[in-house]
């Protein structure tokens, strides 16, 4: 971070899956707040780029507001000596430094009519253009409004304080548990003095969260003054501002205006957070506990995601299991529309299909029966597209008995790159009671491979086009030939994220078997 930063976001993401979707948005975020909506898709790419090299360790990304322009930082642990590749052609001044075990990429972002920073003309501006402070109030009330990130919600916090209304800004805050308060983020207008101000407010007695009013804050050099952070009846934190001179009325009023409607914003953020771990534990238990472990003869591989951008749960699963020496039992399926409903129907999808497959029901008879627990459901059921089929091994290979329901087809792939489609569609599941279903019989030679998938892979779409477009997933497919399913998972699940830049909408599912070579 150089000398003439003027303001600073910064969050630490743990590697895996979600770091890219996470950092995206903690970008997005950013943006919002900084009122640069115009280069956020750039901001957004550029983000991508800097994740996307990094290895399997924790890492901070630091945004730094310099005046014309933003940078963006990026800083782990140092892996090796390799070179920074070159960012995006968008970017005006890039590079790399290293202190100690630490290395920092960063790449600069040029704001359009060399835009000035949010902590010293930015409010002043809005409010003079709006009604005095109610237009800096609205604004503000946006801004916080515009995040559903908890640990974003304090920084706006500082940051829109200062420098309008005071000369720092610390926030505290109560944790979800009602552990101890805690400093949450800090901002003084000269950012060279924040240790030593975190420094006096460590020795200071800081007010408790129970007080109602505005409460002082004994600290020489400035008048403080503390503003309990209250949402729906409960204490959030404390928002402790200071300034060289004395608080003016109106000043004072419109911090407490403000901490209202930023302890709101808290709530509210803590609120989704909440309900976002709760569907994700919710997804977790939807998913199958493991898959087998030995499966001679049987190269396999199972890919998922979740969109990831909603708090919704999807309704996307998978499963694969053994039922006797040298047989398997697999399913993907795709559960019309999110939330608790569609949850309902994925568990007896996915439950009902083991419990009747280790009861030795055959393929037809899994799926019909599955047919009738769905309408059962009433006005919960939920339309259910499903591929499910069972694996016996023989000496030359893996035969298949499987049952494509509305499902998006399955794809075989020969060793010599050729693509086929090799089940017939029939009716999804939920719809017509009197609906039957004819097994078909796939045999996978050594080295073949049969792909199947949900909708999230076939569906992708960019520029008004679909992944599957023109047989757009068979010549992905087609690519794979002498790879294993490992391999050929990661390739599809690699292609769809690539295929277009923003996060995908839905969830995604990816099944791979492949007969073993000999």
């Amino acid at each position: 971070m150089t000398s003439s930063s003027r303001g600073v976001l910064a969050a630490s993401f743990a590697p895996g899956r979600t770091a890219l979707p996470a950092a995206t948005r903690f970008t997005r975020e950013v943006m919002t707040a900084w009122a640069a909506a115009s280069i956020s898709m750039e901001a957004e790419r550029l983000t991508g780029e800097l994740v996307s090299e990094v290895g399997d360790v924790p890492f901070e990304i630091v945004w730094v507001h310099q005046g014309d322009s933003l940078q963006i930082e990026l800083r782990e642990k140092e892996r090796d000596s390799a070179a920074m590749s070159p960012p995006s052609a968008s970017v005006t001044v890039w590079g790399v430094s290293f202190a100690g075990a630490l290395r920092t990429r960063w790449a600069r972002l040029a704001l359009p009519g060399g835009q000035s920073s949010p902590v010293d003309d930015w409010t002043g501006q809005r409010a003079s253009q709006g009604p005095g402070w109610l237009g800096y109030l609205a604004d503000a009330s946006d801004l916080l409004a515009g995040t559903l990130d908890p640990d974003m919600v304090p920084a706006l916090i500082a940051q829109i304080v200062v420098p309008r209304l005071a000369t720092w800004c610390a926030v505290y805050t109560v944790p979800a548990d009602d552990g101890p308060l805690s400093l949450a983020y800090l901002w003084h207008a000269d950012e060279s003095k924040i240790d030593q101000l975190r420094e006096r407010l460590d020795e200071a007695a800081i007010p408790s969260v129970d007080n109602l009013t505005p409460v002082p804050i004994q600290l020489t050099e400035w008048q403080s003054l503390a503003f309990p952070l209250m949402a729906r009846g409960r204490s959030l934190g404390l928002m402790c501002l200071g300034r060289s001179g004395r608080f003016p009325d109106d000043v004072a009023q419109l911090a407490e205006d403000l901490g209202r409607r930023a302890a709101l914003a808290m709530d509210n953020a803590r609120l989704y957070a909440q309900q976002a771990d709760a569907n994700r534990a919710l997804q977790r238990s939807l998913l199958p506990p493991g898959t087998p472990a030995e499966t001679p003869g049987l190269d396999y591989s199972v890919v998922y995601e979740p969109a990831g951008e909603t708090n919704e749960v999807g309704g996307d699963f998978y499963d694969l299991f053994t039922t006797g020496e040298g047989t398997w039992r697999f399913a993907i399926g795709d559960v019309c529309g999110t939330g608790p409903q569609a949850a309902a129907v994925t568990g007896l999808a996915r439950h009902t299909i083991r419990l009747l497959a280790r009861e030795g029901y055959d393929v037809a008879a899994v799926v019909s029966r599955l047919n009738q627990a769905i309408l059962e459901e009433g006005e919960r059921a939920r339309f259910l597209t499903l591929l499910h089929g069972e694996i016996t091994s023989t000496d030359d290979g893996l035969d298949l008995s499987l049952i494509s329901a509305g499902h998006p087809e399955a794809l075989r792939l020969r060793p010599s790159g050729v693509v086929e489609a090799v089940v017939t569609s029939q009716s999804l599941l939920g719809v017509f009671p009197e609906a039957e279903f004819a097994v078909d019989h796939v045999h996978l030679a050594p080295g073949d491979v049969l792909l199947g998938v949900t909708d999230g892979v076939t569906e992708r779409r960019s520029n008004g086009r679909l992944l599957d477009d023109d047989g757009g997933l068979a010549k992905l497919l087609a690519e794979c030939a002498d790879l294993s399913a490992r391999a050929v998972a990661e390739r599809i699940r690699r292609a769809v994220q690539e295929y277009a830049i923003e996060p995908s909408a839905d969830d995604l599912a990816i099944l791979v078997l492949r007969a073993e070579p000999i």
